[in-house]
């Protein structure tokens, strides 16, 4: 079990250097666990091809069915009060976005507060130094 955030499920949903080892990664994790957020925040990355015509009809369809099957297995780390209490304490340590902070706080929970029991993929470079700073081991994943 390992903790992706939408930096990490995008590869998996459109072609992109990343894909081919993170779809090696998912297909070794029984459960991947995210954000509440992140189905949003990957159409949004999704929407953003889309408008920007890197990413055509077809592919798009693709792409949503992929996610759709995605989400119908993962596991989801709720909206909390406490979550909303450690993103904004993350958000005063380390150098994040806010939506950053929250994957962050999603992987803490899931972690039971023992980071070390959780490892999380991420490509997001500010998001991976604050992880580790946490205590979280970070998946490396290298493009092929």
């Amino acid at each position: 079990m390992k903790f992706w955030d939408s930096s990490a499920l995008v590869p998996l949903l459109v072609a992109e250097q990343a894909t081919q080892p993170l779809s090696m990664l998912a297909a070794q994790d029984a459960e991947l666990i995210v954000w509440w957020a992140s189905e949003t925040e990957c159409v949004s990355a999704l929407a953003r091809r889309i408008r920007e015509e890197s990413l055509d009809t077809t592919g798009a369809k693709q792409a949503f069915e992929r996610l759709g099957q995605l989400a119908s297995g993962w596991h989801e780390i709720e909206p909390s009060e406490v979550l909303r209490e450690t993103a904004i304490r993350f958000l005063r340590v380390h150098p994040l976005r806010a939506a950053d902070a929250l994957q962050l706080a999603a992987a803490f929970a899931a972690s039971e507060g023992r980071p070390v029991s959780l490892e999380v993929v991420t490509l997001d470079e500010r998001l991976a130094g604050a992880a580790r700073k946490e205590g979280f081991t970070v998946i490396e994943v290298s493009a092929a």
